[in-house]
């Protein structure tokens, strides 16, 4: 995540405490487009499993706490099973300095020490 076009997400995980947040977190497959950055996430109290943080028009992020599930083979037929995107959380219009509370209100995990 070292070039021009990650401004938006470094800044982005800088906010949520950088480093420390991805050890204390576990987060992973972290992936970023323009204006926005994505993770998996490890098992947590909201059930969701990725979160994708968007800078908006506002200047505020928009947070999606979801969940995918599917796309596994089964060896019996050899069919894979559809891939579900399920909405587990979604808040928008926050500031920088919640995302850490909030992160933590809907997964239950701490973002530092």
């Amino acid at each position: 995540m070292n070039n021009n076009n990650n401004i938006v997400a470094m800044e982005i995980l800088k906010q949520l405490g950088g480093n420390k947040f991805l050890a204390m977190t576990g987060a992973k497959q972290l992936t970023y487009d323009n204006n926005s950055l994505n993770m998996k996430l490890p098992k947590n109290m909201s059930k969701s499993n990725y979160l994708r943080i968007t800078l908006n028009s506002m200047d505020t992020y928009d947070l999606r706490f979801y969940k995918v599930t599917g796309g596994k083979l089964n060896i019996k037929t050899f069919e894979t099973s559809p891939i579900i995107n399920k909405d587990i959380k979604v808040l928008n219009g926050i500031y920088c300095d919640q995302l850490q509370e909030i992160f933590t209100e809907v997964t239950g995990m701490y973002t530092s020490l």
